[in-house]
């Protein structure tokens, strides 16, 4: 097991931090499924008691992205693809409501920052920056959340998005893929600024089909890392 060193935020909880800090770990694939994760080597590696460890892979078990066999050891788990497929129902049906409202009033401050997002992710994606670009693909979808007035619920769709995330962090590097995340986004920039809520919907139900209808090949590529449904 792996983990990079953390710099804990004396001002905050360690818990919170260690979750926060595993879980991006893990839906990067940096900690990929199947990887062991030993309560005594992460307490070494952050400096902390087994207490913090154990909420933090406690939580980490709630998402599903870990599985604790008590009295033995905790593991990353497998990415599900029956989970992957509910994150995918819950998104889908936020974001045709959110786009549906933000193209009937569009507002030229959102428009600046969802092109913003987009530019940066065109720069990593030039530079073979995966992070940074789904860095900016996560910014450009929770900025239309905060615009709509529904920025809890991007909190909370996240927190049953870890298969589904990690499901297109395997699918990113196909090739092509990148591309057409940016034009899907440039598309649907394009439609709100329109005020076309009809379009904006049909553009963001094709850009959220893309990495599940890849399904049989990704489980193909990577049977050690998936669980089929």
């Amino acid at each position: 097991m792996q983990s990079q060193k953390l710099r804990l935020d004396r001002s905050r909880h360690a818990a919170p931090q260690v979750f926060e800090h595993l879980r991006r770990q893990i839906i990067s694939l940096e900690l990929a499924p199947g990887a062991p994760l030993s309560r005594v080597t992460l307490a070494e590696c952050y400096g902390l008691s087994q207490t913090p460890i154990r909420d933090a892979l406690i939580r980490l078990a709630e998402e599903a992205l870990v599985e604790i066999y008590p009295q033995h050891t905790t593991v990353v788990s497998r990415v599900d693809i029956a989970a992957a497929r509910q994150a995918h129902f819950l998104r889908r049906s936020l974001e045709l409501e959110i786009v549906h409202m933000l193209a009937q009033r569009p507002d030229p401050l959102l428009l600046q920052r969802l092109q913003a997002s987009i530019d940066l992710q065109r720069t990593a994606h030039a530079s073979g920056e995966y992070q940074q670009f789904i860095n900016a693909d996560q910014a450009f979808h929770r900025d239309m959340h905060e615009a709509a007035g529904v920025a809890s619920l991007w909190e909370m769709a996240q927190r049953y998005s870890g298969h589904l995330d990690r499901l297109r962090r395997l699918h990113l590097p196909e090739a092509g893929k990148a591309e057409r995340i940016l034009d899907d986004h440039q598309r649907l920039v394009d439609a709100i600024a329109a005020q076309d809520p009809a379009r904006a919907q049909q553009v963001l139900r094709e850009h959220l089909s893309g990495t599940l209808s890849q399904v049989a090949e990704i489980c193909k590529r990577y049977p050690e890392y998936v669980v089929a449904d």
